[in-house]
Formats: C-alpha cells, structure tokens, sequence
C-alpha cells in the first residue's frame, strides 16, 4: 500500500489564514508608503524648481505642492531646509503609526532627503 501525500485540511486552512493576515498587513500598510514616496517626490520637485530660492519661498513651494498633491502628513514648518554649495536641500521625518487590528499597531518612521 502507498503512502498518501499532500496536504491536510487543517494544514490548507493554517496556509489561508497566513495568507490573509499578510495581505490585510499589506493593504494597511502600501498607503502609508505611497504617502512617503508622494512627499519624497514633492520635496525633490521643490528643491529642484526653487534652488535660488529663500527659505521663505521653499516652504511657501512646498506648502502649494502638498496642497496639490493632497499632503496632510508633514507641513512646509516641518521641513529642514538647507544649503549645500548652490543646491538647496530640503530633509523631512515622521513617524506614522497603523492600526493592524484590535490593539496591535505598527509605527514606521519615515526619513528622506532631496539630495538622495
């Protein structure tokens, strides 16, 4: 007689309920990214249309860009501002906290640069 291989029920419904639990931790957490990358893209813009600019004239590019582009996660105030040669560098961190389920979160700190 030959052994039977495969899975088991148990074992199939073990496998499905990993499955979900990753896609739903990846479906809370995709927009947190996209939030980032949609900030990142708005500061490298700024910094490369205002390099001549003031702080003043950054922060009121940056605060027209977020409005656009629909940013509520980090103000024009938020932003470190600076000058390296005659490239200005804007940098920015925040943390964003997530909600997986019942009382357990995630918090991502998130950091970036113009010049990187």
């Amino acid at each position: 007689m030959r052994n039977q291989r495969g899975i088991t029920l148990l074992g199939m419904a073990l496998i499905c309920v990993v499955i979900v639990v990753v896609a739903i931790g990846g479906l809370k957490i995709a927009p947190a990214y996209i939030e980032y990358f949609t900030v990142k893209k708005a500061i490298v813009g700024v910094a490369q249309t205002t390099s001549k600019g003031t702080v003043a004239e950054v922060r009121q590019a940056f605060d027209r860009r977020a409005q656009i582009d629909d940013i509520d996660v980090i103000a024009a105030k938020d932003l470190e501002i600076t000058k390296e040669g005659n490239d200005i560098v804007i940098s920015f961190s925040y943390p964003k906290r997530i909600s997986l389920f019942g009382n357990v979160s995630v918090v991502i700190d998130f950091a970036a640069s113009s010049n990187n």
